[in-house]
């Protein structure tokens, strides 16, 4: 790192709501270019920056700062440019040129130490005195806590955060207090709040260091690994660990938190260890269980007279025929009040959606819905009839944070169908039946052996697990059973069997890449030149028909085959640099005009527009897995235009870019609920953890047309036969069952 003394000169650019700024400094007789997260300077002060040189290929030799210390100007003329400057409110050039005249070198101590005397300038009544020795003692509190912050190594966007945050009580809240930081600003962590206490000397074992540390490993625990609760054995040891305290004191403070209701706990009945909840997690498996058995008791049989002659007609207009189980899914949707239909890939599950729609439109009011835009798109493209995301049935009110659909304001529907179940996450489960009413047919449609949901719980296979709920599961294969080998491997794997292999006329391949740098390349090669030649796609066109077709799966991040890598080699090989088409740079990606995109966490502020027959429509939330593309690029505000779902256009300020990554090459969880007409997915190892039977055959069912497997024959029987499925700590399935909270 070095340091760079300098004066301001200007501000070339400045974002208000990150700090991000472009400023031009005067070092000796050379002029320079800051950029980075900086607080606001004004022309005259001078400052420190410390950080590195770098090479813009736009504009040239910048120096990007990390942090900065800002240096009282000390000269009458450094002093008179930065009052000039409007830095402080009341003061213009003219009058700042009067308050230099009159006190000289001593016009800094009087701003901060005798204001009062301001009024020996003529035209400075007591009024305005006061007013321009608040603004300048507001602007250096402000200063003064973003100096204490990175003092502390608290970078410096973060810390213009915290100092917007709490104003000129930064400094006070944080010495006070830093673990307030974590349950009072959205982004904090308790590993950055507790570097900043133990910086401050904070006892190891002071109450709120403890107390944060276990809020902590409750919210990780059902970020990272979908728990509702953690054993209290278990999150002791995890505290005591690491905080490095005895867990006797970590008990203490759990007894604390227990008693001001931030957390809750559960004795099982066989006496264990006990159920440690974050409040709102417990609340929601109470209300989930007590809702479904609700719902189910509503309807009896027999609510919907002649449902098998109804069920023959369709047959009959349709010229099909269903198996014994569909049918019985379909009678069981019309009689029932909660029903799960799940089955795997080319099951039918479709086919029965549109029967149950066709015998209950037009007398009844039926809403689809799926938990993701892509899985909604995808829905009504299947059934002919619209279909939302969860969140947007529920009317998700960006400004307000809430759902305006709840118990006091619940949907007018007979039926409610929701797709992609396994999907749905415990929070969004509760939102959901918190806004349907007891008379209402609820069907949960999705395959039980994907992986889970991404957020905590585990809905859809406590329901099942539960034996409470009437479920069919099918397990006919019909789609495409006579020509269509990724239907009948998956199939296959999901039985703990071995997918057959490069047969002839198949839709499903193999390359034999053992080594890693040859699997990388190989993948390459195919999303480039080879698929794009199987599937016929003009040349002109290739690389951006290769984005939207062809997606490649890992089931790793790190490594030569994981997603970052290859998103790197993709991103090179189908949109390079060039110097007609703009990028930016911001973390360690880049992004550039064209890039395909990901949003990796629900973001419900973000405004949407889309146009439509009759105008511009307007909306909030982008949602974790959201795919797009992006249309505009504005290097020096850094911000980006985002095109979702190809009419959605999101604008992306640098604030919300932490949440945007690269998406030529996913994760297999990111990529559920969407299904891509080719899939290319390395299989070249990794922990055992990660490559297991259901994120294998996860991957492969979002193929529609062709799948490609890259890498060894050795890591396909090893996840085949890798049965193993991370417990989730959830009790869903038991209060179905006790019929009690």
């Amino acid at each position: 790192m070095e340091r760079l003394e300098a004066s301001i000169q200007g501000t070339i650019f400045r974002n208000e709501e990150n700090g991000y700024s472009v400023l031009s400094v005067l070092s000796g007789r050379s002029e320079y270019t800051v950029v980075g997260a900086l607080p606001e300077l004004n022309p005259g002060e001078q400052a420190v920056f410390t950080g590195e040189w770098v090479e813009h290929k736009s504009y040239g030799v910048q120096f990007r700062c990390v942090s900065c210390e800002i240096l009282a100007p000390t000269t009458v003329l450094g002093i008179e440019r930065y009052l000039a400057g409007g830095a402080v409110r009341g003061i213009g050039p003219s009058t700042a040129r009067q308050i230099v005249r009159h006190f000289g070198e001593e016009t800094m101590t009087v701003l901060a130490e005798y204001p009062q005397r301001l009024t020996e300038i003529p035209g400075i009544g007591p009024k305005r005195a006061r007013m321009i020795a608040e603004s300048f003692a507001s602007q250096q509190g402000a200063r003064q806590a973003m100096i204490f912050l990175q003092s502390y190594g608290v970078p410096s966007a973060l810390a213009i955060r915290i100092s917007e945050h709490y104003g000129v009580s930064a400094q006070d809240v944080v010495r006070q207090d830093p673990y307030r930081l974590c349950d009072e600003m959205e982004g904090i962590g308790f590993q950055t709040a507790d570097r900043i206490g133990l910086a401050l000397g904070i006892p190891a074992d002071h109450p709120h260091r403890v107390s944060s540390a276990i809020l902590h490993l409750l919210r990780e625990a059902a970020a990272g690994f979908g728990h509702c609760y953690l054993p209290e054995e278990d999150l002791l040891k995890e505290a005591s660990s690491l905080l490095r305290i005895p867990a006797e004191t970590c008990s203490r403070c759990l007894g604390a938190l227990l008693v001001s209701r931030k957390a809750a706990a559960e004795l099982p009945e066989d006496g264990s260890s006990r159920r440690i909840y974050l409040l709102p997690f417990l609340e929601a498996e109470k209300e989930v269980a007590s809702c479904l058995r609700n719902l189910i008791a509503a309807i009896s049989p027999g609510s919907f007279p002649h449902a098998d002659r109804a069920v023959a007609r369709f047959e009959r207009k349709h010229r099909i025929s269903f198996s014994a189980s569909q049918k019985e899914a379909i009678i069981q949707s019309l009689e029932t009040g909660v029903l799960v239909i799940t089955g795997g890939p080319g099951t039918g599950k479709t086919t029965i959606i549109n029967c149950i729609l066709s015998l209950l439109q037009p007398e009844n009011e039926t809403f689809l819905c799926a938990p993701t835009g892509r899985a909604a798109k995808r829905m009504t493209e299947a059934t002919g009839a619209e279909a939302r995301t969860i969140h947007r049935l529920l009317e998700y009110s960006g400004e307000e944070g809430a759902f305006m659909r709840n118990e006091t304001n619940p949907l007018e529907a007979d039926c409610i169908i929701a797709d992609e179940a396994s999907m749905i996450d415990l929070p969004l489960m509760h939102a959901l039946l918190r806004a349907i009413v007891p008379g209402t047919r609820l069907i949960l449609v999705g395959d039980a052996d994907q992986l889970p949901s991404v957020g905590p719980g585990n809905v859809l296979g406590d329901i099942l697990e539960s034996g409470c709920v009437p479920c069919i599961r099918l397990t006919d294969i019909f789609r495409q059973s006579g020509e269509s080998r990724i239907v009948l491997n998956a199939h296959l794997i999901n039985h703990g069997n071995m997918p057959v292999l490069n047969e002839k006329g198949s839709d499903f391949f193999f390359e034999r890449k053992p080594l890693l740098r040859e699997a990388a390349a190989t993948i390459v090669s195919l999303v480039k030149t080879r698929l794009p030649g199987y599937f016929r796609f003009p040349d002109r066109e290739a690389s951006v028909l290769s984005m939207r077709n062809i997606q490649v799966l890992s089931p790793t991040k790190k490594g030569e085959c994981g997603v970052h890598h290859l998103n790197e080699l993709l991103q090179e090989a189908l949109n390079p640099p060039r110097p007609s088409i703009p990028e930016m740079e911001w973390g360690d990606t880049v992004f550039r005009l064209g890039d395909k995109v990901i949003q990796t966490r629900n973001n419900y502020d973000l405004i949407w527009h889309r146009k439509t027959a009759s105008g511009w429509e307007d909306g909030s939330g982008i949602f974790n897995g959201d795919i797009g593309f992006i249309v505009q690029v504005d290097p020096e505000g850094h911000s980006l235009i985002i095109r979702f779902d190809e009419d959605r256009e999101v604008s992306y300020e640098p604030e919300d870019l932490a949440d945007l990554s690269l998406a030529y090459c996913l994760s297999v969880h990111k990529s559920q609920g969407s299904e891509f007409p080719a899939v290319v997915m390395p299989v070249t190892g990794g922990p055992s953890m990660l490559l297991t039977r259901n994120l294998f055959y996860t991957a492969l069912t979002r193929a529609r047309k062709l799948v490609v497997l890259v890498g060894s024959e050795g890591v396909i029987q090893s996840m085949v036969q890798n049965n193993h499925v991370a417990r989730r700590y959830t009790t869903l399935a038991l209060r179905l069952r006790i019929k009690r909270n």
